[in-house]
């Protein structure tokens, strides 16, 4: 069992910046890949980045180059920097833990909201 604690969202104007945080307890030595997927209404939940243990990321389209998802290991926790925020962005963000496998379980946090006005 995995238990993810998102926070940092908030509302903010476009341009402007917003750092979200996950914190991941439970059975942590056995998670390969932390993301931040979001979720806008009327919308499906789509990748936002993704990290694997090893370090490796990967970005949607719509973020590279404002988004920077990193991973501190010494707090078991993982960050996602927002920066150029435009409307388009806002939507529920979701923190996801995978484990290493088989089977792959994966868990998900409760959710922050992220605002971004024009």
């Amino acid at each position: 069992q995995v238990q993810l604690v998102e926070s940092g969202g908030g509302l903010v104007q476009a341009g402007g910046s917003l750092r979200l945080s996950c914190a991941a307890s439970g059975s942590i030595f056995s998670v390969n890949v932390m993301g931040w997927y979001r979720q806008a209404p009327g919308e499906q939940r789509e990748l936002v980045a993704a990290i694997i243990s090893g370090g490796k990321s990967n970005y949607a389209d719509s973020v590279k180059g404002r988004f920077t998802i990193s991973r501190d290991n010494a707090k078991n926790t993982v960050y996602l920097q927002m920066n150029s925020l435009k409307p388009e962005d806002t939507a529920v963000y979701y923190c996801n833990a995978v484990l290493r496998g088989p089977p792959q379980y994966s868990y998900w946090g409760q959710g922050t909201q992220v605002t971004v006005s024009s």
